[in-house]
């Protein structure tokens, strides 16, 4: 009896080398203008926070309509798709992010310092697992099945913290990578500027900057197996992932200075990115199934971005009026702390 192995079809991308090549040097180019940027520590005011956030938009938007221009809808559709998938996911990062910078109490100056390390950290890890998840594609349609697998793992995973109410949380004291660190290396009690490591009593040791550093840096591992297995739920294409995880990622500094007042009030994101991730692991699913039952749909990218952006905007929705919910309910209380039934004092 012969056994035969459903293959997949060799991966399609509109990437040539040369095209690969001005990518990465625009990039770094990019990277090094950030690093130029926080050379000073600074406390990055709003005006800067939404420049910055408004031009690493833009870059995505006029990207989208070149490839549109240079090779047609389809890749410029997932692009979009998979840029959305990924900034969604991004914000919920963010959450983490601030949790570590406050629990290791970063001065609010070397903030955006921390934040660009482990964003060119996460460039490099997602470059790994976007190859790591492009030979795995190629190795067979099976692969379609395991990374939907993982998605629908993570989304129930992801609605059951909701439905808990657990709010994110980071115990440092826990984190492997910070107790090998703090186990091999000498680490000083207070900050030094923008240094990760001084002289002290005659030999090296780390500050505090290079701790937090490194715990971001590990948390891009975590974030990683989420989101790339998401993107290639849009895209198949190498390229069209790395570009979509890049541009997300390039704007995230930015991003977390815009929205570090108003992230606690996206109270209901969990719930989204829930059904985001449930949504592309059902469509990972259906598509490896449409190479051996061919009577079964494939969810089109189109509907994919309508799906996203609708879900989106509900719970954005949902989140405002939510908010203002309990807003008039603790003006009311406010206007009458007496509880019900009780004799007020002038009675």
């Amino acid at each position: 009896m012969s056994h035969s192995v459903t293959l997949a079809a060799p991966l399609e991308t509109v990437a040539s080398p040369q095209l690969w090549i001005i990518s990465i040097v625009v990039l770094l180019g990019l990277l090094a203008a950030d690093f130029v940027v926080t050379r000073r520590p600074h406390d990055v005011p709003m005006r800067e926070a939404v420049g910055w956030s408004v031009f690493y938009l833009t870059l995505p938007a006029v990207f989208g309509l070149v490839l549109w221009w240079a090779y047609g809808s389809k890749p410029a559709v997932e692009f979009y798709t998979g840029f959305v998938v990924e900034k969604s996911l991004s914000v919920d990062n963010l959450f983490v992010f601030m949790l570590l910078l406050s629990a290791f109490a970063v001065p609010s100056a070397l903030a955006q310092r921390v934040l660009l390390y482990g964003i060119a950290g996460a460039l490099v890890l997602r470059g790994i697992f976007i190859a790591l998840g492009a030979a795995v594609l190629q190795a067979g349609t099976w692969a379609f099945l395991l990374f939907g697998a993982v998605l629908l793992v993570t989304a129930i995973k992801v609605m059951r913290d909701a439905r808990k109410g657990e709010e994110h949380a980071v115990d440092i004291d826990n984190m492997r990578s910070v107790k090998l660190l703090r186990r091999f290396f000498g680490v000083t009690k207070e900050y030094h500027g923008s240094k990760m490591v001084i002289r002290q009593a005659g030999r090296r040791v780390l500050t505090p900057l290079a701790v937090v550093v490194v715990a971001v840096f590990m948390t891009d591992v975590v974030f990683a197996v989420d989101s790339v297995p998401a993107v290639y739920g849009v895209t198949e294409d190498p390229y069209l992932v790395f570009a979509t995880n890049a541009f997300a990622l390039m704007g995230l500094r930015a991003l977390y200075f815009v929205l570090r007042n108003v992230l606690d009030k996206l109270r209901h994101l969990d719930y989204g990115l829930a059904v985001i991730l449930a949504f592309i692991g059902v469509k990972l699913v259906l598509h490896w199934a449409h190479g051996i039952w061919t009577w079964l749909p494939e969810v089109p990218t189109l509907a994919s971005l309508g799906v996203i952006a609708v879900t989106l905007i509900t719970v954005t929705i949902t989140s405002v009026l939510a908010n203002r919910r309990d807003e008039a309910a603790a003006r009311i209380a406010a206007d009458d702390p007496v509880p019900a039934g009780s004799a007020r004092p002038d009675q």
